[in-house]
């Protein structure tokens, strides 16, 4: 079986990841769902695991670049799995046990120094503990970490199989 060079792989990958983001801006702007913070974050995760593979597919790297590239895959799909675990953890608690409705992304943002925000973020909100899509059963953060899982492995997998490296052929 002939596999794609890794570039044309890396490349697929951005591809999924900027599937993903056209589809959180669809669910936004034509569903009417507004992210969480917790939701945000998980978007930026797709975008740094997108811009890994974006780059790692036009960068044509010998066999330590190879592994760089899988370790900050790894990075960011587990920073990914991360965040959409808590959304998820926070989904599945009982209601008298979801955390009060706190202020919003920007607010917190602009009010408190930076690391304050992000505690407050994971710390959980009422909108982040809210169910308001679902396909299959599971929720848009439980789609999401399988696809930070998939997406993590395959990007790992890419970076670290042996394979020719890209050569372009010499015109003469």
């Amino acid at each position: 079986m002939n596999i794609p060079d890794k570039r044309i792989l890396n490349l697929a990958g951005f591809s999924a990841c900027a599937g993903l983001m056209m589809y959180a801006l669809y669910a936004q702007y034509f569903l009417d769902l507004s992210p969480c913070p917790l939701c945000v974050f998980q978007r930026i995760s797709v975008i740094a695991l997108g811009v890994i593979f974006l780059i790692a597919s036009l960068h044509n790297v010998g066999r330590v670049g190879s592994v760089i590239y899988a370790l900050l895959v790894f990075l960011a799909a587990s920073a990914g799995v991360i965040v959409a675990g808590r959304h998820i953890w926070l989904q599945s608690l009982p209601p008298d046990k979801v955390p009060a409705c706190g202020p919003g992304l920007d607010f917190m943002l602009d009010a408190f120094p930076v690391a304050e925000a992000l505690i407050m973020v994971f710390s959980g909100s009422g909108e982040c503990a809210e169910i308001s899509w679902s396909l299959l059963g599971l929720s848009m953060p439980a789609w999401v970490l399988i696809a930070f899982v998939l997406l993590g492995l395959y990007g790992v997998w890419v970076n670290l199989r042996r394979g020719k490296k890209y050569r372009p052929e010499i015109c003469r």
